[in-house]
């Protein structure tokens, strides 16, 4: 009603007014209101999540979002209503360019999940055909992902490519490295490089060539250089002197590298998207590329 005073649609005595100004007998009020300010509004459960997003790429059919520690990717048994899916879908409703109402209306969705406690680079679909190609290049590993992780100590050599197995406990939700094949164990390859080192640490870049539960944690860590900030697979102590309750561990690259036919989105083959502000990739860590 504010807003209607203030642009003129309610008039007294056809002159412009103010909210604070009482009316007398005989006075004229007009009102021109719209027929949708009595319709019912509806409420929609991603309007409650933040408006807040990092947008590294964006064209008319997926989004590369840029998501922050912290921030879960999807809700979970806590229905939490502040989400990175969530967010995208305000996002594009307040855009006009996702329409709920609408009957067989798509629903723009996230193609890739990265743990609430890392950052890093997540791929969303706005629509149908983005949706069925991107999680069949995921699925086909033709999307390269890249990570750069902070550990304890300096591995050697300064690049390797390492081949093990992994085993989940469903009830610790913690995973366990074995170096021989077991029939409950699935593969783990991760291919290290490092990049910089200074006082007992590492800045590594990691590229995945198998993507498993806390596999980089897991993995680095079977090898004595577990991921500064790990609460679950590092060296607490480490953590605690550091002052890092976090593991330190960013998605911060992808190169879309198609082997087969990517229909709609042929024109992302062979290029690389990179976030360029990782929060420990800085100088308090001596650690800036």
């Amino acid at each position: 009603m504010y807003k209607y005073i203030r642009t003129k649609y309610i008039k007294l005595n056809g002159k412009k007014t103010s909210p604070e100004v009482f009316l007398n007998d005989g006075d004229e009020l007009t009102l021109y209101i719209k027929d949708e300010f009595f319709g019912e509004k509806k409420s929609y459960e991603f309007l409650k999540a933040s408006s807040s997003l990092d947008i590294l790429y964006e064209d008319e059919q997926m989004i590369l979002l840029d998501k922050k520690p912290g921030v879960i990717v999807h809700q979970d048994k806590n229905f939490d209503t502040d989400t990175l899916n969530l967010r995208v879908l305000r996002y594009l409703y307040e855009k006009g360019e996702y329409h709920p109402d609408e009957e067989n209306a798509f629903t723009p969705a996230l193609c890739n999940r990265i743990d609430r406690n890392t950052g890093g680079i997540v791929i969303a679909a706005k629509t149908a055909e983005a949706l069925r190609v991107i999680n069949q290049k995921i699925r086909d590993r033709e999307i390269e992902k890249y990570y750069l992780c902070l550990v304890k100590g300096v591995p050697k050599p300064a690049h390797k490519i390492l081949k093990d197995y992994l085993i989940k406990n469903e009830n610790t939700n913690t995973v366990r490295v074995l170096h021989e094949k077991r029939d409950d164990a699935k593969e783990i390859i991760t291919e290290y490089t490092v990049l910089k080192t200074k006082d007992n640490l590492s800045l590594c870049e990691i590229l995945l060539h198998t993507g498993r539960t806390h596999q980089i944690r897991a993995h680095m860590a079977s090898i004595g250089h577990p991921l500064i900030g790990d609460e679950k697979y590092g060296d607490r102590k480490l953590n605690d002197k550091l002052s890092i309750k976090r593991q330190q561990l960013y998605a911060y690259k992808l190169r879309f590298d198609f082997k087969t036919d990517a229909g709609s989105l042929v024109y992302l083959d062979q290029k690389e998207f990179e976030v360029k502000t990782v929060p420990f990739n800085n100088e308090e860590f001596g650690m800036k590329k």
